[in-house]
């Protein structure tokens, strides 16, 4: 097919919705959204969804279409992404997907392999030594035994991520990102990634100030909805799990506040590794202040 998939990703902060939003009007494309986050109608203001006003300027997908109450995964991901654009590519030149969400990218690019099927009694292990409170960073050290390209591409504060990853590894053999390439499926469109990026210092002064934006816009009232709601696997997500524990007392606003920051700034670190082989295009046309020029 003659349409082209465009993929706008990098760190979280960086301005991927306002610069998507002008490649959306460039190429009269609608926006795709490949953020793990944004997708869930719940999550609003701790997740940077676009605002009604930019999601107006252009139609959108996978923005607030799935609920936290469903288990969704990058294969989920996959096989919706792709009946979406093979309805979408007979009547588009261009296709655009926006967000940072490296794991469904690949998915969407390259496909997931078949995985082992999930052992109850591992599970159960991992979940058990997950909720001690040194559990979490014993998962990361095993992971990062295990399997160390997966342990730098995967959001580590995620613990159903980490524990999947752990439990595909010892259950196969073989690391986990192993099957997220391992047999590349045939795409039938050109597919350019674009990675946008910023000095790392600007970068990092960017997500400090959204994360003060964030609350005054209401974050804290957002999580204290949401607390009920703590243990599921989406709202083990920066910027909710910090406040979470804020209500609980293990630290005042102002620390939960700077370890919003901290830990945010630490994500897009890990965005930026996990793309560190995608070749940076400046000075690619759809890149530039004005896409339009």
């Amino acid at each position: 097919m003659a349409t082209k998939i465009i993929i706008l990703t990098g760190p979280t902060g960086v301005g991927k919705t306002e610069q998507g939003l002008a490649i959306a009007r460039l190429l009269k494309t609608p926006v795709i959204s490949c953020d793990s986050r944004q997708i869930y109608r719940e999550l609003c203001i701790g997740v940077a969804r676009p605002s009604p006003e930019e999601l107006a300027r252009a139609e959108h997908y996978f923005i607030a279409t799935h609920s936290i109450h469903q288990p969704y995964s990058a294969g989920d991901y996959e096989r919706e992404a792709w009946d979406l654009i093979m309805s979408l590519a007979p009547s588009h030149d261009y296709l655009l997907m926006v967000g940072g969400s490296g794991l469904y990218i690949d998915a969407f690019i390259s496909g997931i392999d078949q995985m082992p099927p999930a052992d109850p009694v591992l599970r159960k292990e991992l979940m058990v030594l997950a909720e001690e409170p040194e559990g979490l960073e014993e998962l990361r050290s095993r992971l990062r035994t295990l399997d160390p390209v997966t342990y730098a591409r995967i959001d580590l504060a995620n613990p159903r991520r980490v524990m999947r990853a752990i439990e595909v590894c010892l259950l196969s053999g073989k690391p986990y990102h192993s099957f997220l390439r391992h047999t590349p499926k045939n795409r039938p469109f050109e597919i350019e990634v674009l990675l946008m990026d910023k000095p790392r210092r600007e970068l990092y002064q960017r997500i400090d100030r959204r994360v003060d934006r964030m609350m005054e816009e209401g974050l804290m009232e957002e999580a204290r909805r949401l607390y009920p709601y703590k243990k599921l696997p989406a709202l083990r997500t920066v910027g909710y799990r910090e406040l979470f524990d804020y209500f609980e007392g293990k630290y005042p606003l102002e620390e939960a506040v700077r370890l919003i920051a901290r830990n945010t700034r630490r994500y897009a670190k890990r965005q930026l590794t996990y793309w560190r082989n995608v070749p940076r295009k400046e000075d690619h046309p759809l890149l530039r202040p004005d896409p339009e020029l």
